[in-house]
């Protein structure tokens, strides 16, 4: 399998801390570990970029010389085998931090599902402000905790939850991410956006098309969810999805 590799453009290359403070990813990201008085020293080692979908802007393997803050847009993060064969192990989004990593090179692929619009900061230009501002340095650190996490949940998710468990698992997840969070109040509609394809996400799950699909759809029958597009899921019965993403009414086969 071959990665395309970004051909990321070069959006504004004289960017001010005018514009990290009206950044719509600010508020979920580290760099609201930073005052507004200093978004100056951010917006100077940071350069914004966008990212046409298809489009790789980290390459497992590569030298880790920049980490990369998503402001807008959906990436996919995935490994590959010798064969050729990939696993998706997970999906960023504003205010996702990648490439924390703790070797010189990548471990991982990022690749863009829809337009991103992403701040590339230089491992070095970064390392310096950090000095200066240990609170963004601490939230970096809950960053990687938090990543730990997530490998944790995904080698749960893989090695013992069903597909009903997990399709709910992952829908619940996405749910709860704040930009997919329209105007949701308790025991109301929520709208989750999917802009991955079914392939991607069975690939993450380590389901195939046609039980993600057929799950969908017996979850759908249930009347826990609505289908209005290939990239949209509303849920009706969040507490009871809920309940089946933690094996409370998991239901169904694997």
């Amino acid at each position: 399998m071959s990665v395309t590799r970004a051909r990321p453009l070069l959006v504004d290359p004289h960017r001010s801390g005018n514009d990290c403070a009206h950044c719509g990813a600010r508020a979920h990201s580290v760099c609201n570990a930073i005052d507004a008085r200093d978004l100056d020293r951010l917006a100077a080692v940071a350069v914004q970029l966008s990212v046409e979908p298809g489009r790789s802007f980290i390459d497992e393997g590569d030298p880790a010389e920049s980490f990369f803050n998503v402001t807008a847009g959906t990436a996919k993060l995935f490994k590959l085998l010798p064969d050729g064969r990939r696993q998706i192990t997970g999906f960023a989004g504003p205010g996702h931090f990648l490439g924390l990593a703790v070797s010189a090179s990548y471990s991982f692929s990022a690749e863009a599902v829809e337009l991103m619009r992403i701040c590339r900061f230089s491992r070095t230009k970064l390392r310096t402000l950090l000095d200066d501002f240990p609170a963004m340095e601490k939230r970096l650190l809950e960053v990687a905790s938090n990543e730990l996490v997530a490998a944790q949940e995904q080698m749960l998710l893989l090695g013992r939850k069903t597909a009903r468990e997990r399709l709910a698992s992952f829908l619940i997840a996405r749910s709860e991410m704040p930009v997919h969070c329209l105007g949701h109040k308790p025991g109301s509609a929520e709208t989750v956006l999917l802009p991955m394809t079914r392939s991607d996400i069975a690939d993450y799950l380590g389901l195939t098309i046609e039980t993600v699909s057929r799950t969908l759809t017996k979850l759908k029958g249930e009347g826990l969810i609505e289908i209005p597009s290939t990239e949209t899921i509303i849920i009706r019965r969040h507490v009871a999805l809920d309940g089946i993403a933690t094996g409370v009414d998991s239901g169904g086969t694997r």
